[in-house]
């Protein structure tokens, strides 16, 4: 590498963890890595992953939770390993089934488009042009992003698939992808493919091929994708999307709309009735009881109305299905009703909880057709992902900047971590980064500010906020831990704001995450206030940010069923809740704030925190080690 690579700097952090990430390969041994920022993570892992597979290991797979850095992966650094590694190695992106087009259902959609569609048609027109060009067939490769209605009716699904028996087989998109990872050294993945991998092989099936190790980079967000894997999700917009699949009244369109199928169509018009009165009747359970519970509901907290109208129109599609000649007519009506019995599972499972271990709980707002959603998750997805992905792999690893609570390198930093995701038998590695933190790096505490919780905060945080905008100029981000503070810090400055001429980006404007971040890399005198999302994952170098400003400690609020359900979970187990997660879980989350302001080695800039709780509390303490050593500077209040 050193010999390959234009301004290759020796790094003994990026060393001792691919000695690491090596001898867990070897030993099959899990492993937890923390690396600072500038380590050089991907190469550390990359080059273990790609002795271990050319030394007959069989597959590894890589999975990354950003596609930025899934990317880099397949973009930059794996090519770049392919010229000056000497093993020849294969490596391959693997991407969800739903991304590629099939070829079969986008000739059935031109087809019949004047009874499927009522507006879409030239969609459909420029997806057909693009398939004759396209050597991928992927999404990542369309010029546009067509409508969801449109890619819905054309992409490639598990059951509505003729496999071999399709005149499409030999050049479909999908299964050539496929016949690439079935030949691939090492899989490329994101977390969401990893875990659907994951929970198809614990029933027996699976989306990917075999693989023995796995190497998963941004760690700290397994727990969260784990939830959505594990739990339900069930909204009256997933209903209206099927229904309007089979037949939009309004429209007349639809793919009932062509066959004779008038019982089916009358049976699905009266569970789009019954799915308006249902949630309808969630929604005003929510307004009535939010104030008490959150959102958190329990077993039959409605009466269930609607799962019979879901199995009377999978009955229907069913008798419909064997009159059918057509095979694809035959595909199309079957996979309606592979999605009615989804339906049914998620709606009698949700309304009759039978899973303790599990929250369930509402999430609506005030406007009538607004998205009312059905949510569960598991209070602990730990025993879920130990018996799926660490009871069945040799060798896992996993590697993040932020893992540890801890400040040395000992094992113990990395309990909560482990224990949130039922990793219980593994090495531990912390290393530190290679950046010079104390030259590059100034934080100021300002310790006389009032609580954060009191009235007085907004007022007096946003005294001092102007004092370190004006010190660099915009170029910061403000990290906040909810709207409502944005929200009022915003309207205390925005006037102060325009008049320095420091333009104002605020998450929750109407205006996309990832155009708010171009427009601030672009600025260059800009100032952005945001939540949890800005928290991590978002990589600024040089000038443009020169200043993250920590409004408040990131502790988690027990105003969410999910982890009020953790917390008390916690509880009756004899733990302290506070100690035992909502402090680590902050620290964590702290890190990954610190975290945005150096990217390189010539980054420089300041760390605000406007908490005075960091100082004034015992545990404040434990934040401030947390984090690398930096020149600190205690602001008093000059009254």
């Amino acid at each position: 590498m050193s010999k390959s690579l234009t301004g290759f700097e020796a790094r003994p952090q990026q060393v001792e963890m691919a000695c690491a990430a090596q001898r867990a390969l070897v030993d099959g041994r899990h492993l937890a890595v923390e690396a600072g920022t500038g380590v050089g993570k991907s190469f550390a892992y990359l080059i273990p992953a790609v002795d271990m597979v050319c030394r007959g290991g069989s597959k590894a797979l890589i999975s990354t939770f950003t596609i930025t850095l899934q990317e880099q992966l397949i973009n930059k650094d794996i090519p770049f390993l392919h010229k000056c590694m000497p093993q020849q190695f294969n490596a391959v992106l693997a991407k969800g089934r739903g991304n590629y087009l099939c070829k079969r259902r986008l000739k059935f959609a031109v087809k019949r488009q004047k009874m499927l569609f009522d507006q879409f048609a030239s969609e459909l027109e420029l997806i057909s042009n693009w398939a004759d060009e396209t050597k991928d067939g992927s999404l990542s490769d369309m010029p546009f992003l067509p409508n969801g209605r449109v890619w819905d009716k054309v992409n490639s699904e598990h059951g509505n698939c003729r496999g071999r028996k399709c005149p499409h087989f030999q050049d479909c998109f999908y299964w050539r992808a496929r016949r690439r990872l079935e030949t691939a050294d090492i899989i490329v993945a994101n977390h969401a493919l990893l875990f659907s991998d994951l929970v198809l092989k614990d029933q027996g099936a699976q989306l990917l091929p075999d693989y023995k190790s796995v190497i998963i980079d941004e760690a700290h967000n397994i727990e969260h994708v784990a939830e959505d894997h594990f739990g339900i999700n069930i909204s009256n917009h997933r209903i209206r999307f099927l229904l309007d699949g089979l037949y939009n009244p309004r429209t007349h369109k639809g793919l009932l709309a062509f066959m004779k199928a008038e019982k089916a169509i009358e049976t699905a018009n009266r569970l789009g009735k019954e799915a308006r009165l249902f949630f309808n009747r969630i929604r005003d359970w929510y307004q009535n009881n939010r104030q008490e519970t959150n959102g958190r509901c329990y077993k039959n907290f409605v009466e269930d109305t609607i799962t019979g109208y879901v199995k009377n129109l999978r009955s229907e599609l069913a008798k419909l299905a064997k009159q059918i000649d057509d095979a694809d007519e035959k595909f199309e009506v079957t996979r309606f009703i592979d999605r009615c019995e989804g339906l049914v599972h998620d709606f009698e499972n949700f309304l009759r909880q039978e899973q303790d271990d599990c929250v369930y709980w509402v999430e609506s707002n005030d406007n009538r057709g607004a998205t009312v959603r059905l949510r569960s998750a598991a209070v602990d997805v730990g025993p879920d992902v130990k018996r799926c992905l660490f009871d069945k792999y040799e060798s896992v690893i996993l590697t993040s900047a932020t893992l540890s609570t801890g400040t040395t390198k000992e094992k113990a930093g990395f309990d909560f971590f482990a224990g949130r995701i039922g990793l219980d038998d593994f090495d531990a590695v912390k290393l530190g980064s290679p950046f010079e933190y104390e030259k590059q790096v100034t934080v100021y505490i300002e310790k006389d500010m009032p609580n954060p919780n009191s009235a007085a905060f907004i007022d007096a945080g946003g005294k001092v906020l102007k004092k370190y905008l004006l010190k660099t100029a915009g170029r910061a981000f403000v990290l906040f831990t909810s709207y409502a503070m944005l929200e009022a810090m915003a309207g205390e400055l925005s006037k102060w704001l325009a008049e320095n001429g420091i333009e104002l980006l605020q998450q929750g404007s109407n205006v996309d995450r990832t155009v708010l971040l171009e427009r601030f890399k672009e600025d260059g005198k800009s100032v952005l206030f945001g939540t949890d999302s800005f928290w991590q994952g978002v990589d600024v170098p040089g000038e443009a940010l020169s200043n993250v400003i920590i409004v408040k400690l990131p502790f988690a609020v027990p105003d969410q069923p999910l982890l009020a359900g953790r917390l008390e979970q916690i509880k009756e187990r004899g733990g302290n809740p506070f100690r035992d997660y909502q402090l680590p879980s902050a620290i964590i989350k702290f890190k990954q704030g610190f975290g945005r302001l150096i990217r390189s080695k010539t980054d420089t800039g300041i760390v605000v925190i406007l908490d005075s709780r960091v100082f004034t509390k015992s545990y404040g303490k434990k934040f401030l080690a947390a984090i690398p050593r930096c020149k600190t500077e205690i602001v008093a209040e000059r009254r």
